[in-house]
């Protein structure tokens, strides 16, 4: 990786030998050039973690151009952050849980003065069962008979922030790719991961030659992420449960040795653990000591509004 700008020499040490915990604390701001990572938030959906949900920004030449997963308090990051909802262009969800997607409302209710004119696409899983597909769900939040239906005009070309919403489903079942999107800036893919019952998708985006991967919240049993994630700069996987989880929560999520394993397979550049829940808060050496056996590469325990350059 190269780009890294303003982090403590410190930190740099740290992600690629591979041997912090923690990450120290670093200036909110990513670079002025490049592509960059930055986690608006780190945390699961607990209310005593001090974190904020997972959530991700995609940055490129200081413009933030994908916002990956707007849950509970990435509203706020955003704005520390020194974002700009103009610069967007695409919001996606992996999947449609209040931790992934609580603070869109927000965010549309915010755009009143963003200055934006272009369409926002806002893409998501199709539903199953007792979820909705993404465009149902955004109907739901913000369409004319939704829950903020007073935000319904943003739908159309009569919205009141002078830019239209798409909101389009993508396949979350099965094993197959999706490419559906691209702009001169960003393309991406999708694929659907497993995750309980619940439709999920890890995501794939390209900017500027670099390849990075968001896989929310899974537990691989299909086993596609390695191949979905082939070669790419950067995997933003989730440290949700340490490595001797029992019960439930292994139908939903990864284990630290899985990871090592999907990031090996895969030969990733550097992988970024997020969605640092209470269960493995405090474990992060026995997490780093399972995934290393099989993934020796960069490694960084996520924290909020860090940012890394590719």
């Amino acid at each position: 990786m190269i780009g890294i700008g303003r982090r403590a020499a410190g930190f740099l040490v740290c992600v690629f030998a591979a041997m912090c915990i923690d990450a120290q604390p670093v200036e909110p701001h990513c670079g002025e050039e490049g592509v960059w990572i930055q986690m608006l938030g780190s945390g699961g959906a607990e209310l005593d973690d001090r974190r904020g949900a997972a959530s991700y920004l995609v940055w490129l030449d200081a413009r933030a151009v994908l916002l990956i997963d707007p849950g509970p308090g990435s509203s706020v990051r955003f704005d520390e952050a020194g974002a700009e909802f103009a610069d967007l262009d695409a919001i996606v969800f992996t999947n449609l849980l209040a931790e992934r997607t609580a603070d869109f409302p927000g965010f549309v209710a915010g755009s009143f003065n963003a200055e934006r004119v272009r369409p926002l696409t806002v893409l998501g899983p199709d539903g199953d069962g007792a979820y909705p597909s993404t465009r149902e769900f955004v109907e739901r939040l913000i369409g004319p008979g939704g829950a903020y239906a007073h935000l319904a005009g943003y739908l159309s070309f009569r919205s009141p922030g002078g830019y239209k919403i798409n909101a389009r489903s993508v396949p979350a079942t099965g094993q197959r790719r999706w490419a559906g999107f691209g702009t001169k800036n960003l393309s991406l893919s999708a694929v659907p991961v497993h995750h309980g019952d619940v439709p999920s998708l890890a995501w794939r985006a390209e900017v500027a030659g670099h390849s990075l991967v968001f896989t929310g919240n899974f537990n691989n049993r299909n086993d596609i992420v390695a191949d979905f994630a082939r070669d790419a700069d950067a995997l933003v996987i989730h440290l949700a449960i340490p490595e001797f989880a029992r019960g439930a929560v292994r139908e939903r999520f990864v284990r630290p040795s899985q990871i090592g394993r999907i990031a090996s397979r895969a030969n990733v550049g550097s992988v970024y653990l997020g969605h640092r829940t209470t269960r493995t808060l405090g474990r992060e050496s026995a997490s780093r000591d399972a995934l290393n056996e099989h993934y020796t590469g960069p490694l960084v325990f996520a924290d909020e509004l860090e940012c890394w350059g590719l």
